[in-house]
C-alpha cells in the first residue's frame, strides 16, 4: 500500500465505529466521511472546539496513520474493544473537535476520562506519534472548557488538595496508623460495612498502604568513600509520606555508590498528578517552585524514584516553554533529571552485592517503560544481585490500572486491570514483586489482596539496598 493509502487506513471495524460515533453523537459529519471535513472558521481565541491556549498539536494529530498497532497494548481497548476508547479513536476525536465537527460534551469527554495516559501506544506506534503531549493538551482544554458538575469538582479538588501537599499527607499518618493498628481496618473490611460506601471511597480505602515508621532524609547525605558525584533527590509526595522507606533506601544506595545526596526539605510536589489530569495552572506553579528548590544546589543529576514524577520533571522544558523567566531554566533542570535506575546503571556498581535467594517479578511502571523509555536499567540492577531469579510478567506493556489518580476516579476499570495483572503475577510463583512507582505499589498490593495472594510488593531500590546491606527485608524472611 502506498504512503497516501496508508495514511488514512482504518480497519473495517474501526471505520464503522467512527462513522457510528459521528452519526449518533456529533451529528455534524455528512455521510460519515472519515477524512474530508468542511473548513472551520477560526478566531484568534478559538481553534474549532478548543481555545487557542495550546490546543492539541495538529502536526502530531496528522502523524497518526490509523494503522492499529496501538490497539493490542491499549488497556481500555483490551477491556472493552471499543474504537473510541483506543488511542487512534481518541486522536480522531481530537481532530473532529479541532475542525469544529464535535463539541466538548459529556460523551466526547468521557472517552478521554477513561484513558489511563499510560503511553503504551507511544512505544507501539511506528509513526512516532507523541500521544502524551496530545492527551495532556486535550485534558487541559477539558478542564478549562467543560463543566464537570459540583460533586465531581469537589471530589477532584479533594484529591489534588491532598495528594499534592506532603504536609497534609503527613497529618493523615496518625489517623491512618490508628485505623490500621487498632483493628478498625480489619473489622471494617471483615464486616462488609465498606460496601455501603460509594465506589470511589471504597477504592480509596482499598489503596491505603500499611504505614511503616516515618523516616526523614537528611538534607545532605555524605558519600561513602571517595565521592563520585553530587546528586539531588526528588522526595515526592506519596513517596515521602507513605513510603519513606523507599526514599531512605534510595539515599543509602546512592551514598554507598559514592554519591553525595542533596535532598532539600522545602521541595514541593512536582505537579505530575496535576499535569496528567489537565490542571495546568497549578502544575506550572509547582514546577517553578521545584526548580527554585534545586537550582542553586550544584548537583550533577536530579534523581527520581517515582516513575510518574520522573516523566513529568523530564518535560518541564515543554511545560514552561511560554514562561520567559523559566523556559531556559526548565530545560536545564529537565536535562539533569534521571530515574534512580538510570543513574546507577550509568555509574556502574562499586558497593558489594550480597546474595538474595528470591524469585522476583519485575513490573514495568508505564511512566518508566513508555513515557521515559527506561526498561533495561532496572532489570540490569536486579540481575546483578547474586542468586536472585528475575521473572517477567506476560502482557508487560499493559497498565496495572494505577495511572496517577485513575484508580480513584475510574475504580471499575482500574480494578479490572489490576485483577488482570494480579492473575498474571500469581501464576509465576514469585516471592516478591518489585516496581519503580508508588502508585503501582498501591495498586498491585490491593489487586493481589483481592486475589487472596500474600505476595509483598516493593520498590526496586529496596531490594538493591537489602543486597548491599546484606539484610533480607523482614517481610521476606524465610
Amino acid at each position: 500500500m502506498g504512503e497516501c493509502g496508508r495514511r488514512f487506513a482504518v480497519d473495517e471495524r474501526g471505520e464503522v465505529a467512527i462513522r457510528s460515533w459521528q452519526n449518533t453523537e456529533s451529528g455534524k459529519i455528512r455521510g460519515g466521511n472519515l477524512v474530508a471535513h468542511d473548513a472551520t472558521r477560526q478566531t484568534a481565541d478559538q481553534v474549532g472546539a478548543f481555545d487557542a491556549q495550546h490546543p492539541p498539536s495538529r502536526e502530531i494529530i496528522d502523524q497518526c496513520v490509523h494503522c492499529g498497532f496501538c490497539l493490542p497494548v491499549c488497556p481500555t481497548y483490551a477491556l472493552w474493544n471499543e474504537e473510541m476508547d483506543s488511542p487512534r479513536g481518541r486522536i480522531y476525536l481530537m481532530k473532529l473537535a479541532a475542525d469544529g465537527q464535535a463539541d466538548i460534551n459529556s460523551q466526547w469527554v468521557g472517552h478521554f476520562d477513561t484513558c489511563l495516559g499510560c503511553m503504551a501506544c507511544m512505544t507501539a506506534c511506528p509513526s512516532g506519534v507523541d500521544y502524551g503531549k496530545l492527551i495532556e493538551a486535550t485534558r487541559a482544554q477539558i478542564e478549562r472548557k467543560y463543566d464537570r458538575g459540583r460533586l465531581e469538582k469537589v471530589y477532584r479538588r479533594l484529591i489534588f488538595g491532598l495528594f499534592t501537599r506532603p504536609e497534609r499527607l503527613r497529618l493523615m499518618r496518625w489517623p491512618l496508623l490508628l485505623y490500621q493498628r487498632s483493628g478498625l481496618r480489619r473489622l471494617a473490611r471483615g464486616s462488609g460495612v465498606l460496601q455501603l460506601l460509594p465506589k470511589r471511597l471504597q477504592a480509596m480505602e482499598a489503596l491505603l498502604p500499611e504505614l511503616s515508621a516515618a523516616e526523614t532524609i537528611a538534607e545532605i547525605t555524605p558519600a561513602v568513600g571517595e565521592k563520585r558525584r553530587r546528586v539531588g533527590l526528588l522526595l515526592g509526595c506519596v513517596q515521602r509520606e507513605f513510603f519513606p522507606q523507599v526514599n531512605a533506601a534510595t539515599a543509602r544506595v546512592l551514598a554507598a555508590e559514592g554519591c553525595e545526596v542533596v535532598s532539600p526539605a522545602a521541595q514541593p510536589c512536582c505537579g505530575a498528578l496535576l499535569v496528567h489530569a489537565g490542571e495546568e495552572e497549578g502544575a506550572l506553579a509547582l514546577a517553578r517552585r521545584l526548580i527554585d528548590a534545586f537550582e542553586r544546589k550544584g548537583v550533577d543529576a536530579i534523581v527520581t524514584n517515582a516513575a510518574g514524577c520522573g516523566s513529568n520533571v523530564k518535560e518541564y522544558g515543554h511545560l514552561l516553554r511560554d514562561d520567559p523567566q523559566y523556559a531556559e531554566r526548565a530545560k536545564e533542570f529537565s536535562a539533569k533529571c534521571q530515574d534512580i535506575s538510570e543513574v546507577l546503571a550509568y555509574m556502574g556498581p562499586r558497593a558489594k552485592r550480597n546474595p538474595l535467594r528470591l524469585k522476583v517479578v519485575f513490573h514495568d511502571s508505564c511512566h518508566l517503560q513508555h513515557a521515559q523509555g527506561v526498561r533495561a536499567q532496572p532489570r540490569s540492577l536486579l540481575a546483578a544481585i547474586p542468586e536472585l531469579e528475575l521473572l517477567e510478567i506476560p502482557e508487560a506493556a499493559i497498565c496495572c490500572g494505577s495511572a496517577g489518580i485513575y484508580n480513584l476516579v475510574q475504580p471499575n476499570a482500574a480494578n479490572e486491570l489490576g485483577d488482570r495483572k494480579a492473575g498474571l503475577i500469581a501464576s509465576l510463583g514469585a516471592d516478591v514483586v518489585v516496581t519503580g512507582n508508588p502508585g503501582c505499589i498501591l495498586q498491585l498490593q490491593a489487586s493481589l489482596e483481592r486475589a487472596g495472594k500474600k505476595i509483598p510488593v516493593m520498590h526496586t531500590i529496596q531490594l538493591l539496598d537489602a543486597s548491599i546491606r546484606g539484610e533480607l527485608l523482614g517481610a521476606l524472611q524465610k
